[in-house]
């Protein structure tokens, strides 16, 4: 039905029928589709910046080691480590309990956290209670070792930092000793 006033007034019938003609076209055509990049397309890019950071990183790390004359091994992800004193005790397996002495360093040498300061640490292997860069440093251990990690940040903190004394992309410099390991119940 075509309301009276529409009837009686020829322009403005043609206006509202022109309308309408271009909206039903509109809502029934196709949308045409647009060239957005999906997440392939974003995936490539990304991990070849994290390839540049992590080879940055490692240069940084190794040129520090040179300066300091430090021999340290390196494990596939990038841990550095050193077991400076050998202790006599079992070898630290997922699922026990690390109990540690540390200081950690950011690579420039200041102090950000010490067990001096907060106590001895303990925690479940295995079970990401702490960065995965001790984590993987411990199963390198014998109760008693001590040792020393260098801990590229992507082991760490990552880009953000812990939010508190850490700030993001930070290499840390752990000294431990791995005081004693507990079987679990």
């Amino acid at each position: 039905m075509i309301p009276d006033c529409l009837m009686k007034n020829p322009v403005l019938y043609s206006l509202v029928l022109i309308i309408s003609v271009t909206l039903f076209n509109a809502c029934n055509s196709e949308t045409p589709k647009t060239n957005r990049p999906g997440k392939k397309d974003y995936k490539e890019p990304l991990m070849e910046a994290n390839r540049h950071v992590v080879k940055t990183e490692s240069q940084h790390i190794e040129d520090f080691l040179r300066r300091y004359k430090w021999e340290m091994k390196e494990s596939g992800s990038g841990l550095r480590y050193m077991i400076y004193k050998e202790g006599n005790g079992k070898p630290a397996k997922e699922g026990m309990i690390a109990i540690i002495n540390y200081n950690i360093r950011v690579i420039t040498g200041d102090i950000v956290y010490s067990s001096e300061q907060n106590g001895s640490l303990s925690f479940l292997i295995g079970k990401g209670e702490v960065i995965s860069g001790l984590e993987e440093g411990i199963l390198l251990l014998n109760a008693g070792d001590k040792a020393k990690f260098i801990i590229p940040s992507h082991l760490a903190y990552g880009l953000v930092g812990d939010g508190n004394l850490i700030p993001g992309k930070t290499t840390l410099i752990y000294d431990i000793e791995l005081l004693n390991l507990k079987q679990t119940n």
